[in-house]
């Protein structure tokens, strides 16, 4: 007979692993089996976020930051540096130990908690059984009252550029570059592609960013947009629109690309080729025959809004379901489903998911866009506030960007809140909280903010929406 639990969660990444916790610390027999093997072979918990995702690129990007820094930025300061160099092999070193530190945490929290952890692939059978199989082809079926499928999302992969983990790399490989490339070619000007790009353009690279869509960043506001691409064209960072992907071909230690442009075909040739076009639901080999469960036409698990597959006992969260593939977004859905399958009441807002781009300057937004709102119909307002005004930003040599704030035109509340500028990573939690306790602009308007600190940008454009902001003149 199997080993049986109260809970088996399939996938240790960020939606995985806080299913697995909330469980065991609700009290449930809990599992957790995971696939994902660190560079020694050993399991490695965490998922894509914390091997190969979310905390090593925000290494990098620190890093390749102060670098920047040191050779862009200090001399305003009157610093000064003769000859600076990066050791590529030591910045990649600083991430493993980060990776590490981190999947080792989650291992010590799954120890604490008691939760039982099978290393290999799991794979959901009838009856909510669970057959593991570890990285040696042993197979072993253990079950559960309930099952939580949690298996995150791969890289999407060209047909004419395929992935040899060397020339033409996924975000994986473009993690693991052992010097700077002299150019760099990005396929994608999304989350990925920016932040890995911008790694590599402050270490010196020529990075060329190839995008299809006609728009930058159209699912941020438009303004927002604009000025993140103003700053990141000052940076040398060269972003092609309206830009297709035809061929990409290795040839000895070059890549030689051709795309259809806006002005016809273009060739253009690179060092390396990072390929950044989007994320698949990882769900390949995960349902067994006779499950009840169910994939979309995108092969994400079909649920409801509770994260439940309406196979009794068997939910779904994360990456692999609808909705945003965001880390953060993952966390909630699987405390949520932990909380529900042990009778509480465990609930998702998505109308207020944060979004985040760690570039520099960063870019965030909760909420809806100003085309959003145009398009629905509602009847809206806006303010804006650019951070070249707050004293704070101006004294960190930080001036680039603005918040804008977008409330309802006739009950003020909150709709929108859009940032691009020094931190703003964390000052779009204070626009996430106003919009859960559904804030209004004057709400904003009203509280007290710090000065002199870049939150004060937030507490001008909301002042701003009834044109009332003190620091800008009309």
């Amino acid at each position: 007979m199997s080993e049986q639990f109260d809970v088996i969660v399939i996938g240790g990444g960020p939606a995985g692993y806080h299913a697995a916790i909330r469980a065991a610390q609700l009290g449930l027999k809990t599992a957790c089996v995971d696939m994902f093997a660190g560079k020694d072979g050993k399991a490695a918990l965490g998922g894509t976020c914390l091997n190969v995702g979310c905390i090593p690129s925000k290494a990098l990007l620190d890093s390749s930051r102060q670098y920047w820094n040191l050779t862009h930025g200090f001399e305003v300061h009157g610093i000064k540096a003769s000859n600076p160099s990066i050791d590529v092999g030591t910045m990649v070193g600083r991430k493993e130990k980060i990776v590490k530190q981190f999947t080792g945490g989650v291992a010590l929290l799954f120890k604490a908690n008691k939760i039982a952890s099978f290393f290999g692939k799991g794979r959901l059978l009838k009856e909510r059984a669970v057959e593991v199989t570890s990285p040696d082809g042993k197979k072993q079926v253990i079950s559960a009252t309930n099952v939580v499928i949690a298996t995150g999302s791969a890289p999407i992969e060209l047909p004419f550029a395929r992935f040899d983990g060397k020339r033409i790399v996924d975000n994986a490989g473009a993690l693991e570059f052992d010097s700077v490339p002299k150019r760099l070619g990005v396929i994608g000007a999304g989350v990925i592609g920016l932040e890995l790009g911008s790694v590599w353009r402050r270490l010196g690279s020529e990075v060329t960013v190839i995008e299809a869509l006609p728009e930058f960043m159209a699912a941020a506001d438009a303004d927002i947009a604009k000025a993140a691409a103003r700053e990141f064209a000052k940076q040398g960072l060269t972003i092609e629109l309206g830009a297709k992907l035809q061929k990409a071909e290795v040839r000895g230690n070059e890549v030689h690309l051709v795309y259809a442009g806006k002005d016809g075909e273009k060739q253009l040739v690179v060092d390396r080729l990072l390929v950044a076009v989007g994320r698949r639901a990882y769900t390949e080999g995960v349902l067994g025959d006779g499950t009840g469960v169910k994939l979309d036409e995108r092969g994400r698990v079909v649920v409801d809004d509770h994260c439940w597959t309406g196979v009794e006992g068997v939910w779904a969260v994360g990456d692999c379901v609808r909705g945003p593939m965001l880390a953060h977004k993952g966390f909630e859905e699987g405390i949520a489903v932990a909380e529900l399958i042990a009778g509480k009441a465990g609930h998702v807002n998505y109308e207020t998911i944060p979004w985040v781009v760690y570039t520099e300057p960063e870019i965030a937004w909760a909420g809806k866009t100003e085309a959003q709102c145009k398009a629905e119909g509602i009847p809206h307002k806006t303010g804006s506030f650019p951070f070249a005004a707050v004293g704070r930003a101006v004294a960190m040599n930080e001036p680039a960007g603005l918040v804008k704030v977008i409330a309802h035109a006739e009950t003020d509340r909150i709709l929108g809140v859009h940032m691009v500028g020094a931190c703003v990573s964390e000052l779009i939690a204070e626009a996430v909280v106003a919009m859960e306790f559904k804030g209004s602009a004057e709400d904003l308007a009203r509280i007290i903010h710090a000065h002199p600190t870049l939150s004060e940008a937030v507490h001008e454009a909301a002042m701003a929406v009834d044109k009332r902001a003190i620091h800008r003149a009309g």
